[in-house]
């Protein structure tokens, strides 16, 4: 399900902190819809949220929050990408379950998990981590573990990441839409 990532610190091998270049990658969520991040913040700050398991208490908990408090994100333009190793099948179930109203994105192979760093030891399973990105990719926030559970701090931090230039908006807008089209 995974469309090849688009990686500029693949090689780095270090999990991005704030100030840093966010790894770009180009994805499909769980209704095949494309997501390229470079495209992205140009329309808003976005919220790159990776999570252990599908169906956990600790995921459930954390994702059921961004669901709660998705019309605040919206209000500051930002947007939120919740990623996890689970396939596609599993992550449409806990989308629907949550009623959560932001993309799942599938992430199998562990490609970006990998891209961001943040893949646990030995099994293909990502740690629980929460960037929010910028405009030209730039980190804003960075939270980690139980900290990244309360979205509180990554939302407080959307309102960095705004567009800052109008022309910039419209620029951005024929991308939003070639992201949002769904491919086969």
């Amino acid at each position: 399900m995974l469309v090849p990532v688009l990686v500029a610190g693949l090689l780095a091998g270090a999990i991005p902190q704030v100030g840093d270049t966010a790894p770009d990658f180009t994805v499909k969520d769980t209704e095949g819809k494309v997501y390229i991040l470079s495209e992205l913040v140009k329309q808003g700050p976005v919220i790159v949220a990776f999570f252990p398991k599908a169906f956990t208490s600790g995921c459930t908990k954390e994702l059921k929050a961004y669901t709660a408090r998705h019309a605040e994100i919206e209000q500051l333009q930002g947007r939120v990408l919740a990623f996890s190793t689970d396939d596609a099948p599993t992550l449409a179930r806990f989308k629907a379950e949550l009623k959560a109203p932001f993309p799942f994105i599938p992430d199998p192979e562990g490609k970006v998990v990998e891209a961001y760093d943040v893949k646990l030891p030995v099994v293909t399973v990502s740690k629980r981590y929460t960037f929010v990105v910028g405009a030209n990719r730039k980190v804003l926030k960075v939270d980690e573990g139980s900290n990244a559970v309360d979205p509180t701090s990554a939302i407080a931090s959307c309102s960095q990441g705004k567009p800052a230039a109008a022309p910039e908006s419209k620029a951005a807008e024929p991308a939003k839409d070639a992201a949002a089209k769904p491919t086969k």
